[in-house]
């Protein structure tokens, strides 16, 4: 083979096949318009490309469904962790019960808030720490034993709970994080975006609260059944105790019942309770919470209580008014109407529980056979505090509450001791023994003023004008000082400012309307030598996580000095007389100050108001008896009711009881004001008559003559129970109408 010669030209036979010269190229013009299609490597020149091979889909496809399940969770769980929030028990509002006691903590009513769904709920919250560790070991083995571990979520049980969603089965894996989640946010239907939201939070939960914390929010919100709402409303709905007394068999008993607490109540199903009641004793020994021995002791709860306690709820009679002013009065100190529904409070008043029961003992003897149409209200006050220590507004429940801030009536006579207070004050030499023409009719400023049938006296006494209820006396005074000041020194006793506006004469009678509760308060500031406190119901409130949000002893109501001692006092001297004279003193001699007083009906004989206000040293109460549309109170006889008729009676009867465990003590030393009055032994009274006018003065100097010996008796006059009193008539010049009356 020679150079140049094809391998296969040495073959024999093989012949060269026709020879061409190659062709040389030659520059020429850039091509114009797009280049040639490429030729691929599996095609011709032209050829158009072929499609993956499905190999290659399958390995896409698979790359993306991989990349899906990856991100699409991790982006589900970073959106979730920032939109979901940790629902805190206070943060979510739950209702919870509030309790309000008496002073002596004996229940008076138990408010059970209604949740978004119109029922009743009660729960009292507890911390974790007054929850027995038998009780919470048995919860934790009937629900979730791993709760100390894991992470707020089981996988197994989620994985469970997503088969049987899409399969159409029930039940799931909810861990104890769950199904607080569930409970305190409300959200309980059956869907994925319910568990999806569960498990974000649950993790969320336990990253930012303690495992105590979050076994605690679980305790006193989950659902036990007989409409109890966490662990301690279930220990008083099933066993009548506090969850501190429950013993490890009724822990288990309750923790079974967890699952489906409608469904096992014992006393519906005692045989389905007694398989989860064994369950839950067998977990916590397996749970090592319970040693065999232990375990094998236990027995069935005997003390298993066939309903909740009927105590539940506010009572429809006096007690429900007690709360109402108790609930006022907490969101007049910022306690929020959210707080006493999600706060668990406990709301302590000032009320005594046998004080209010002789207050209802007393209303119930008097009225019993009185006429239905009759209406009684009572309130007594603690004078040294302000503390109110029976309430009495009505035995009608939710009905109208006579005794407070709904119901104004004119107090008539008894508002006299305020006009003698403004004199002392205001009046040079005024007192006691000061003279007034106490004749009638009498022309007064213009208004004709008349006593009560035909009571009349020369010259009187500003003390025997009190405890004969001389109306002339008063109206000459009211003149005299001038009846704003008369009714500033009340609003300085505690009448509220908004009342008795525009004051005229007539305020000296007590023309105008006032509220019960605030006549025993003004009252209580003469007993507590012109010392005022404000009237107030609730003496504590602590909310269920132990703050406290209000307490009387740390924040006292009033404590003002409004009066000087001795003008007090001299208040409290002229009315001394007045409950022996009308019938009504105190046993065993107790010393008492008092005032009756009525309200004419219009231009008839009748009254359409009677009270009777009186105080010892230590306690201070206003009685009223009227009607729901100001109609003529009459006896069951048909006899005009006076203050003391039935008011004073009332008054006697409740005094009495209230007062029979307490020492007899005294008012304070009494040193006379201006021209003095001089009071005998024997019950009625004998006074100085000096021949000095009292004048107006600014300065409240007195003009003491207690050395007179110029005496004479005042007549003295003894009234029967049911007839007795003085009605002031006023009459303007023109056409003697007849504006008011007053009794004694």
């Amino acid at each position: 083979m020679t150079v140049g010669q094809h391998p296969r030209s040495a073959a024999p036979g093989y012949t060269a096949p026709h020879s061409v010269p190659p062709t040389v190229r030659r520059p020429g013009p850039p091509p114009v318009g797009p280049p040639p299609t490429a030729r691929l490597r599996s095609g011709g020149p032209g050829r158009p490309p072929k499609a993956p091979r499905p190999r290659h889909r399958v390995r896409n496809w698979t790359l993306g469904v991989l990349g899906a399940l990856v991100l699409l969770p991790l982006l589900a769980f970073v959106v979730g962790w920032m939109i979901f929030k940790v629902p805190a028990i206070q943060d979510q509002g739950i209702v919870q019960t509030a309790t309000y006691n008496f002073a002596g903590g004996e229940p008076i009513a138990v408010v059970r808030p209604k949740d978004s769904n119109d029922n009743n709920i009660n729960r009292n919250i507890v911390t974790i720490d007054k929850v027995p560790a038998h009780v919470r070991q048995a919860v934790l083995a009937a629900e979730d034993r791993t709760f100390y571990s894991n992470q707020g979520f089981d996988p197994v049980g989620i994985a469970r709970a997503i088969y049987n969603q899409l399969t159409g089965g029930v039940g799931g894996g909810s861990t104890i994080t769950q199904q607080y989640v569930k409970v305190s946010t409300g959200q309980d239907q059956a869907s994925l975006w319910r568990k999806y939201r569960e498990i974000i939070v649950s993790i969320k939960i336990s990253k930012e609260l303690t495992k105590d914390q979050i076994l605690e929010n679980y305790l006193n919100t989950v659902y036990f059944g007989r409409g109890a709402y966490g662990i301690q409303a279930a220990a008083q709905a099933y066993f009548h105790k506090d969850v501190g007394q429950l013993s490890i068999t009724e822990g288990a008993m309750l923790a079974g019942m967890i699952q489906s607490p409608s469904a096992l109540d014992p006393m519906k199903n005692p045989a389905g309770n007694t398989i989860r009641w064994n369950y839950t004793l067998d977990q916590m020994q397996a749970a090592g919470f319970l040693p065999p021995a232990e375990r094998s002791q236990q027995k069935f709860p005997d003390d298993v209580q066939p309903a909740a306690p009927v105590g539940a709820g506010v009572p429809a009679d006096d007690r429900y008014h007690i709360y109402e002013r108790a609930e006022a009065e907490l969101r007049a100190n910022g306690i929020t109407q959210d707080q006493i529904d999600t706060g668990g409070l406990v709301v302590t008043t000032t009320i005594d529980a046998n004080r209010q029961k002789a207050a209802v003992d007393a209303v119930n003897k008097v009225m019993k056979s009185q006429p239905a149409n009759l209406r009684t209200a009572l309130v007594a006050v603690d004078p040294r505090t302000g503390a109110i220590q029976a309430y009495y507004g009505g035995s009608n429940g939710p009905g109208i509450d006579y005794a407070g801030d709904a119901v104004t009536r004119p107090p008539g006579s008894t508002f006299k001791p305020f006009v003698v207070a403004a004199a002392l004050q205001n009046v040079n030499g005024f007192g006691l023994g000061t003279q007034y023409q106490g004749t009638s009719p009498m022309v007064i400023a213009g208004t004709k003023v008349a006593n009560s049938d035909g009571d009349s006296c020369d010259e009187c006494t500003v003390m025997s004008a009190m405890t004969h209820s001389t109306n002339t006396v008063f109206y000459q005074i009211a003149v005299q000082v001038g009846a704003t000041t008369v009714a500033q020194t009340a609003h300085a006793a505690g009448i509220p400012d908004n009342l008795l506006p525009n004051p005229t004469g007539g305020i000296s009678l007590g023309d105008k309307p006032v509220h019960v509760v605030d006549m025993a308060s003004a009252y209580g500031t003469f007993a507590a030598d012109g010392q005022r406190f404000d009237p107030h119901i609730v003496q504590k409130v602590v909310a269920a996580d132990g703050r406290v949000l209000l307490d009387r002893s740390v924040t006292p109501v009033g404590g003002q000095s409004v009066f000087p001692q001795q003008l007090a006092r001299n208040v409290t001297e002229s009315m001394l007389d007045v409950a022996g004279t009308s019938g009504f003193a105190l046993a065993g001699g107790r010393t008492a100050a008092a005032k009756t007083g009525t309200n004419q009906l219009g231009e008839t004989r009748d009254n359409r108001d009677a009270w009777t206000v009186g105080y010892t040293p230590s306690l201070s109460a206003a009685v009223w008896v009227g009607t729901d549309k100001s109609d003529p109170i009459r006896t069951r006889t048909g006899k005009v009711v006076y203050g003391a008729t039935l008011p004073g009676p009332i008054w006697q009867a409740f005094m009495n009881a209230a007062l029979k465990d307490d020492d007899q003590d005294e008012f304070s030393p009494y040193e006379p004001m201006g021209t003095a009055a001089y009071a005998n032994n024997g019950g009625g009274s004998s006074y100085g008559e000096p021949p000095a006018t009292a004048s107006n003065s600014d300065d409240g100097d007195k003009n003491d003559n207690g050395d007179d010996s110029d005496k004479k008796k005042d007549k003295k006059k003894k009234r029967d129970d049911n007839d007795d009193g003085d009605n002031a008539l006023l009459f303007p010049p023109s056409d003697l109408a007849r504006l008011g009356r007053s009794d004694g």
